[in-house]
């Protein structure tokens, strides 16, 4: 995660960068919203704790095939989803940016280059961490074992990719709507 110094974040609000207000003694505050805006505008990450202030979800897309990967964000993009997305080709750097962003929704690939969906998840769910997402597995297919393996993990959708893009963006929609009303 980028960190930014105090130092900084007061220049940007003297300068105009990022609307902000000075309180009688001095000190420099920012609203939430425009705090997001301005995350936005430059493309930052929303950190968690701000994105209910704007309905933005962050969802977390791990695929190592470009060409699907590609159609699948082409796809989410004209949604009507109100989404952030990071996305990432294997389960080491998907591990290190589900720690980072703190999604609400994982889409994972069951194979990738370096772990599989079921290694992932066993790395997210390690003692002394906590998973706070909803993991979508979207597979090539995958044999019965491994399917009630990745439940036991805690899957709740396993969506094969034969099915096409819409189904895996109703998956997430689902997933969204379980996520909100709980």
């Amino acid at each position: 995660m980028c960190q930014v110094s105090p130092a900084t974040v007061a220049n940007w609000i003297d300068q105009g960068h990022l609307k902000g207000h000075r309180t009688p003694t001095g000190r420099r505050r920012v609203e939430a919203a425009d705090l997001v805006e301005f995350l936005k505008v430059h493309e930052m990450a929303v950190p968690s704790d701000l994105r209910s202030e704007n309905g933005t979800e962050m969802v977390v897309v791990v695929e190592d095939d470009v060409g699907y990967l590609e159609a699948l964000l082409r796809t989410l993009e004209r949604s009507d989803l109100d989404i952030e997305v990071v996305e990432t080709t294997n389960g080491v750097d998907a591990l290190l940016e589900i720690g980072r962003v703190r999604p609400t929704v994982i889409l994972l690939d069951y194979t990738l280059p370096d772990l599989n969906a079921r290694q992932v998840l066993e790395r997210l769910l390690e003692p002394d961490r906590k998973l706070d997402a909803e993991v979508i597995v979207v597979t090539g297919g995958v044999r019965d074992d491994e399917a009630a393996s990745l439940r036991k993990l805690g899957v709740k959708t396993i969506v094969n990719k034969a099915d096409g893009i819409a189904v895996v963006v109703e998956a997430l929609r689902q997933a969204l709507q379980r996520r909100q009303a709980a």
